[in-house]
């Protein structure tokens, strides 16, 4: 079986562990019966993690109950930038293995939900799990374009979350709350988009010194023409709102950024994923 999974972007600015979309970016991981155990990777990671230790490996040996069988994976999906790479891959390695539930593969790797949802079930979602999964779809304007600034630098999700403090101040709280209002309202209508409903006071503010670029690159997409911007995840990627009219000057600003700051990285204009994974038979 073959499944084609799509990334996915958390948080959204002040949508803390809780939002999510899914983009155009993707991961599709095949696996067929074999004699013995054999695997082969392409695009984003490729070689770096082969063998019987890979994340999709584990999975589908686990799902199967045995190793006998050929797996191959190709992503267009950075690792460790924020865009749910490691989610995307459960996901895609339980369902190419046939698991009635493989957004639980997701939601195991990554400890929350929010990135494993939009992977498996495409579209802008809120989810949580308490202790029971919940989560729904929520409405998406189809206007809507995703700009995404990729640099080079990986930042690991171990190292993002140990720079969050224990508590956050009340007005820091009320005012993400707002934030969310006013977003997920835009969102579904951009013509009703509010500037600045992506502004973050959890997360961000306490995550910039381990990518100093971040404020410059989110103030340049705002600048060339960005409803708004925010960090994708825990970065490093940082992700523009755009509509079809100004994606394309949102991206060449970017690349005239990341050049003047020596950042290497790619830009990609996205849209949002609607439908999750998707499972195709392989040919006898």
């Amino acid at each position: 079986m073959k499944a084609r999974v799509p990334a996915s972007s958390a948080n959204l600015g002040p949508g803390f562990d809780v939002l999510a979309v899914a983009l155009s970016l993707y991961v599709t991981v095949e696996i067929e019966p074999a004699d013995s155990f054999s695997m082969r990777s392409t695009g984003c990671g490729a070689g770096t993690f082969d063998g019987e230790g890979h994340l999709a490996v584990r999975i589908a040996r686990d799902m199967l109950g045995h190793s006998r069988f050929s797996l191959t994976i190709d992503s267009q999906i950075p690792v460790a930038r924020g865009l749910g790479s490691s989610a995307a891959v459960a996901i895609a390695a339980a369902a190419a293995a046939m698991s009635n539930t493989p957004v639980d593969a997701g939601i195991e790797v990554d400890g929350h939900a929010e990135n494993a949802v939009a992977s498996a079930f495409g579209g802008l979602v809120a989810a949580r799990v308490t202790p029971e999964l919940t989560w729904r779809h929520l409405p998406l304007d189809e206007r809507w374009r995703f700009v995404v600034a990729i640099p080079d630098q990986e930042l690991s999700t171990d190292d993002a979350r140990a720079a969050l403090p224990a508590t956050v101040p009340f007005a820091d709280a009320v005012s993400n709350i707002g934030g969310v209002a006013l977003l997920l309202a835009g969102l579904a209508n951009c013509d009703a988009y509010v500037p600045r409903a992506m502004h973050d006071r959890l997360h961000q503010p306490y995550r910039s010194h381990l990518l100093p670029a971040a404020t410059s690159l989110m103030a340049t997409m705002v600048d060339a023409g960005a409803h708004d911007a925010c960090w994708s995840g825990a970065g490093s990627t940082m992700l523009a709102l755009s509509t079809e009219t100004s994606s394309q000057a949102i991206a060449a600003a970017l690349d005239s950024r990341m050049a003047e700051l020596s950042l290497p990285g790619s830009v990609h204009i996205l849209r949002a994923d609607r439908d999750g994974i998707v499972l195709t038979p392989l040919a006898c």
